[in-house]
């Protein structure tokens, strides 16, 4: 688990998939620490568009799209 002072290592601009075989997505910003103390990775679904944050301990499974 992350502490409170590091924030985590993602790249700007990586693209993963969602599981081996999802929709790819790009990091949209190195992300923000939730209520709930998980932090969230800001990412950009390629396929339609849409923004949302990610959870960065799903974040760290998913594979780098090929």
């Amino acid at each position: 688990m992350i502490n409170d002072l590091t924030t985590p290592n993602v790249r700007l601009g990586q693209i993963k998939t969602f599981g081996a075989y999802g929709p790819k997505y790009e990091v949209k910003g190195s992300g923000r620490r939730s209520k709930e103390g998980e932090w969230l990775v800001p990412i950009r679904v390629i396929e339609s568009g849409e923004e949302l944050d990610y959870r960065y301990s799903r974040f760290t499974l998913d594979p780098e799209a090929r």
